[in-house]
């Protein structure tokens, strides 16, 4: 017997044909739909004990205390972050930033950095993020080579916002975003997933740390926060081809931007009612076994709650690449033990980490070229924010005099050894024949060698005043330094915005 064009018995009387083979194919299909109507009940997620952690570690952050010592490092961080976002404005990528803000509208609800626009979370999130990541000014997790700060705080901002959310729980919204990201790509495998997989950490652990911080100010509860991580996990992306840009735009949004706006995303998604798988990390098709099969879903939870991320994240003390920091620091030393000027340096020799020299070396801009930065700061005893944007210097006749002296060794195997630490070897040998040499274990702002609060205000002071104003700079600095007593984080945006 025939079936109709769409898939039937024909019917008899308006009925379907009652023939044995009928029956029976008709009850074949019973079974059938019986058996699909279970389908969800056995596809259904049975949730990991390491997510059904995660997630109510997540869902609890933003009633948590956090220790003394973790709350005055936070706050570092958000200062820091914040004085990125304002410096990087007058740079080539926050002014694109700008310009899409301006010109891509959008609803007036979060703070778009040092401009009078207001646009969506998402939007603002997203401009915020390469506002934070236009140079090299940033904060930096070396075990992840994340750069944390600038996809966690945008986001954290936008996000609480649109909620309200008063100082303290933006404060802890923020620390549960470094820890969330970086556990996600150091259960990867850290650092190689980007040396030997070619995708960018700065991406994905900026998603994940973007997600946790705005989920957090959405007030989520486990199940949401488990969705969250989902949407996140669908949206997280980018691959290690932002190394070819020259003008550090793709960076920006790869690192900060695109994280922080899909982060939000994730958040606001669940926010309004949205559900979805209810553990990505484990499970038929989950998220390691797409990225990293080896990985151990256990590693989300390491010491959470004991091991806070932010406190194993860098504070860059110069506005340079972090690979240029131990040259620096060492030229620093060198200078106060015995000073000399550039004419009476006869050769330099810089030893850094193979993978770390390989992305600092001669590159076209200022603050990511380790050659042109040891000249400068031959030149005039330090190392400004200024004078690592001052692409012109860079054909200076005098600085490239001084730049040819400088020896850039890529190191393979003391200092490779020694990562994450970013150490480095600086040997000068003078025109008098004397020799001096220093090797940077510990640079300063790392967690073994942290810059003081008066360090870090020092260095918000110099990079906000200049576009903020001098008040402004000041009221924002002491605003972040005291969040536990701001009601709303609205009270923030007067000192931010310019009209």
């Amino acid at each position: 017997m025939q079936l109709d064009r769409i898939g039937r018995l024909p019917a008899q009387n308006d009925g379907w044909y009652l023939s044995r083979r009928g029956l029976l194919q008709r009850a074949g299909w019973a079974v059938a739909a019986a058996g699909l109507s279970r389908v969800p009940a056995l596809a259904a997620d049975s949730v990991s004990p390491a997510m059904a952690r995660l997630s109510s570690y997540m869902s609890e952050a933003r009633n948590r205390a956090l220790p003394d010592e973790v709350t005055e490092k936070a706050k570092h961080h958000i200062v820091d972050t914040f004085a990125a976002m304002v410096s990087g404005s007058e740079l080539v990528p926050g002014q694109a930033a700008l310009k899409f803000a301006r010109n891509y509208g959008g609803e007036k609800i979060s703070t778009v950095l040092c401009s009078n626009v207001l646009c969506g979370p998402m939007e603002a999130a997203l401009v915020n993020g390469v506002l934070g990541h236009s140079d090299e000014t940033d904060d930096a997790h070396a075990p992840t080579l994340a750069h944390p700060g600038v996809a966690v705080v945008p986001a954290a901002l936008a996000a609480g916002e649109k909620f309200g959310i008063d100082g303290a729980q933006f404060l802890r919204a923020i620390v549960l975003g470094y820890d969330v990201g970086t556990r996600v790509v150091l259960t990867m495998g850290g650092a190689s997933v980007q040396s030997e997989e070619h995708r960018s950490t700065h991406s994905i652990m900026g998603i994940f740390g973007a997600a946790a911080a705005a989920a957090s100010a959405a007030n989520l509860n486990p199940q949401q926060m488990r969705w969250a991580l989902d949407y996140t996990a669908q949206q997280s992306s980018g691959i290690a081809a932002w190394q070819r840009d020259t003008q550090h735009i793709e960076k920006g949004f790869v690192y900060a931007g695109m994280p922080a706006r899909g982060g939000v995303t994730s958040a606001l998604l669940v926010q309004s009612g949205w559900t979805g798988v209810d553990d990505v990390f484990s499970g038929a098709d989950n998220f390691f076994l797409a990225y990293a099969p080896q990985a151990n879903p256990a590693g989300l939870v390491e010491k959470l709650g004991e091991r806070y991320e932010i406190a194993a994240t860098d504070i860059k003390k110069w506005t340079v690449g972090a690979p240029i920091q131990a040259p620096l620091d060492a030229l620093e030393i060198l200078l106060k033990r015995r000073p000399f000027t550039a004419d009476d340096v006869q050769q330099v020799t810089v030893h850094v980490a193979r993978t770390q020299g390989s992305v600092v070396n001669n590159r076209e801009m200022p603050d990511i070229c380790l050659q042109h930065m040891v000249a400068v700061m031959m030149i005039d005893k330090t190392a400004t924010f200024k004078s690592a944007h001052d692409k012109a210097r860079m054909q200076d006749p005098a600085v490239l005099r001084v730049r040819a002296k400088v020896n850039l060794v890529l190191d393979g195997e003391e200092l490779q050894r020694a990562l994450p630490r970013r150490e480095a070897i600086v040997e000068i040998t003078l025109a008098d024949g004397a020799k001096l040499s220093e090797h940077v274990t510990a640079v300063r702002g790392t967690p073994s060698n942290p810059m003081t609060r008066e360090e870090v205000v020092r260095k918000a002071r110099e990079l906000m005043a200049p576009v903020l104003g001098a008040a402004n700079a000041g009221n924002i600095i002491d605003k972040l330094l005291g969040l536990e007593n701001v009601k709303n984080i609205l009270e923030l945006r007067p000192f931010l915005q310019i009209t």
